[in-house]
């Protein structure tokens, strides 16, 4: 079974809860990223902080340095253990409106899957059931 393990990215951009908000969105800016987990100094997810999140300051961006990450996160955070399935988290992209979902380890960050990170799988894979189509015709 494919798991979530197998598609993640694990190079995870990541900001602490009591970051500024400025701070996330440089981060945001500086990894051309549309949202990231928020974590405690353990790497534990506290929720999720995004574009739209930070969307709400478009009135006030003057007091971006006054807010934290803790006040716009976005939680619980909806989350994958790395060895659930690869299906469970393409319906739960497919169904919901939020782009990508940490893998956890114990609640710890190990990973992110991206809308991006399945397209790229399919793409890598999408001659290997044709492939295998033609060899079963040809043993047949």
């Amino acid at each position: 079974m494919l798991t979530a393990r197998d598609i993640m990215t694990e190079e995870v951009v990541c900001v602490k809860a009591k970051a500024s908000i400025s701070e996330a969105m440089e981060q945001l800016v500086e990894n051309e990223i549309t949202g990231m987990p928020v974590v405690d100094d353990e790497m534990r997810l506290k929720g999720m902080v995004t574009e739209k999140d930070l969307l709400r300051l478009y009135d006030k961006p003057w007091r971006a340095k006054e807010f934290r990450v803790e006040d716009f996160m976005t939680m619980p955070a909806v989350h994958f253990e790395e060895d659930e399935s690869f299906e469970d988290v393409c319906n739960c992209l497919l169904n919901n409106v939020f782009r990508r979902v940490p893998v956890t380890l114990g609640n710890k960050v190990v990973g992110v899957i991206s809308r991006p990170d399945i397209i790229k799988y399919i793409l890598q894979h999408k001659d290997d059931s044709e492939a295998s189509k033609v060899k079963n015709k040809e043993e047949a």
